[in-house]
């Protein structure tokens, strides 16, 4: 926009994209959904040039990898071949090809390959792990690992990155959309040299301002494996780990490749965009999310098994002159059961947050008005509910997505 262009963007969250970035044009749609040419076509309308920055790291409940990196661009590539489009913009990624040992680069591959065998005016940019403002990914991975205090774990310390700045590849994408690259480039946006993942954590530490760590625990592969697959099945609960096996074959290859233009340094990245209070926070807050998540499902899912094993001790503290006591006492452990398990499904955990703090009001509510004598319990379970309370509102605002 700021180079003079009239920008749409297409994205699954029009209403978010809309008060965020209100200069656009936003059409809502779920690429991996747009796999024929004619669902594309009301799309591009009034549009002369595409720039395909869409992906994902891997298969997951809310992700098609296929449908969104091959299926749909293939289908793209195709409806503006009958628009008739100035020219095309595919971000692709290094080492992507039809042999590659992830599904992630084949099907970004397929896309290339389609876009190349098309009668379109075609650029492909491939950046490497992309470093900006903003994190997600790779880089949301490099920050979360510098936060960790006092000690560095790492896996795979010796895998060898180049890092790209997000300016960069801004940069690129307007000067193809404006015909200043030559139509038909295959370019490679990378820095100059290769960093080790242990080297470039360190410099993203140092960035932050965090203090050095006192040493560093080289953990074995067969651990991150472990991780990784933990992560994997996470996806399957709609949670986007940047740790997933996707991203451990990525770093054993390697993230680097043979620069196609010169680009400025990781080092000269970090001092041009100096580290903000908001980015040490991020690091620390993506560090304790997921433990903050564990702990608030395995909290509610132990006190509804509780309850239900319970029942009747619990029922006494009630008055006698409720009628049907077990009643109440096993839909409270019910509801406390099923918020627990919410919280761990992705597309619900931040309602289930909400739905937690709400639940533990009508709880204080209900218990102030017929067990008071509960406020100065030994144990506490009133008292103790408040900053359960405050820790699903702190997880509720952790879960928001970029």
């Amino acid at each position: 926009m700021a180079a003079g262009h009239r920008v749409t963007a297409v994205g699954r969250d029009i209403r978010f994209g809309r008060r965020a970035l209100p200069d656009a044009r936003w059409l809502g749609a779920d690429i991996a959904h747009l796999d024929a040419p004619e669902k594309w076509a009301p799309l591009l309308r009034d549009v002369d040039v595409v720039v395909n920055a869409s992906g994902a790291l891997q298969d997951g409940v809310r992700d098609n990898l296929s449908g969104v990196q091959d299926t749909a661009i293939r289908a793209l590539v195709a409806a503006c071949e009958t628009a008739g489009l100035a020219c095309f913009v595919q971000i692709s990624a290094p080492g992507a090809n039809e042999r590659a040992d992830t599904n992630f680069l084949r099907t970004k591959a397929a896309a290339d390959d389609a876009l190349k065998a098309s009668t379109l005016s075609w650029v492909i940019l491939r950046p490497g792990l992309v470093w900006g403002r903003t994190a997600s990914g790779g880089t949301a991975l490099v920050r979360m690992l510098s936060a960790f205090p006092m000690v560095q774990p790492l896996v795979l310390a010796h895998a060898q990155v180049q890092l790209v700045d997000i300016d960069d590849v801004t940069a690129a994408i307007v000067a193809a959309s404006n015909g200043e690259t030559r139509a038909g480039s295959d370019l490679t946006l990378l820095e100059p040299a290769a960093h080790s993942l242990a080297g470039v954590v360190a410099k993203v530490r140092a960035w932050h301002g965090f203090p050095d760590a006192k040493f560093r625990v080289d953990l074995p592969p067969v651990f991150g494996g472990a991780i990784a697959r933990l992560a994997d099945l996470a996806g399957w609960l709609g949670w986007r780990s940047p740790l997933r096996t996707t991203s451990l074959r990525a770093l054993e290859r390697g993230v680097v490749g043979e620069p196609s233009v010169p680009l400025v340094s990781f080092d000269a990245i970090l001092k041009q965009r100096p580290a903000t209070r908001q980015d040490r926070l991020f690091a620390r807050m993506q560090l304790l999310l997921p433990l903050v998540v564990l702990c608030l499902a395995g909290f509610w899912i132990v006190s509804g098994v509780l309850g239900l094993m319970a029942t009747p001790a619990a029922a006494e503290t009630l008055p006698e002159s409720l009628p049907n006591r077990d009643i109440y006492v096993r839909a409270g452990s019910f509801a406390d059961l099923a918020l627990g398990l919410a919280v761990l499904w992705r597309p619900w955990a931040r309602a289930a947050c909400f739905g937690m703090i709400a639940l533990t009001g009508g709880y204080l509510v209900a218990g102030t008005a017929l067990a008071p004598q509960l406020w100065a319990d030994p144990l506490g379970p009133f008292v103790k509910a408040l900053p359960a309370a405050m820790l699903a509102l702190v997880c509720a605002a952790m879960l928001e997505e970029r």
